[in-house]
């Protein structure tokens, strides 16, 4: 028997997870991150087909070959699930299954991967692609004697080693 979205959904209940329907055949998850504030999931009930996509970060800025030589070297790692560009250039997370072999537990697995990859390469790809906007705001809010404390993961970019 094939997953429905039905199934799915009141699996997400049951796990006290936030979800809403974007469409007859698509719910998108909220999962809290620790990097990211929440990784929004899409998960889309085809009638052969399920695919799974969640947003990674924007277009970068800057240093387009590292990020995307950054991205390909870790796809090498994962399975099901890739990164991707959409036609902005936005990073995303997809990843598709025949609806056949689609059951609950691949459902909670596959949530848990792409909360895990996208929470984990957040900071890296911010580092990559966006440092000098991370140092402008850096150095402003120094400036201006304002709190770090959401710029705490890049704070190796601004201390210097201490000389013997």
């Amino acid at each position: 028997m094939i997953l429905s979205i039905k199934q799915a959904t009141q699996y997400l209940s049951k796990q006290n997870l936030n979800f809403e329907f974007a469409g007859e055949k698509t719910v998108v998850v909220s999962l809290p991150g620790t990097n990211k504030q929440f990784v929004n999931v899409a998960m889309t009930f085809g009638d052969t087909v399920f695919k799974i996509e969640s947003f990674v970060a924007r277009n970068p800025d800057e240093n387009h070959e590292a990020v995307y030589r950054w991205i390909l070297e870790q796809n090498r790692k994962l399975l099901v699930i890739n990164y991707c560009l959409d036609h902005l250039g936005d990073i995303y997370l997809s990843g598709v299954l025949p609806m056949a072999t689609l059951d609950l537990a691949q459902i909670d697995q596959l949530l848990g991967v792409m909360l895990q990859t996208s929470d984990n390469s957040f900071n890296v790809l911010l580092e990559l692609g966006f440092k000098s906007a991370i140092e402008r705001e850096w150095s402003w809010r120094t400036s201006k004697g304002m709190d770090l404390a959401n710029l705490a993961a890049f704070a190796h970019l601004f201390t210097q080693p201490q000389e013997n």
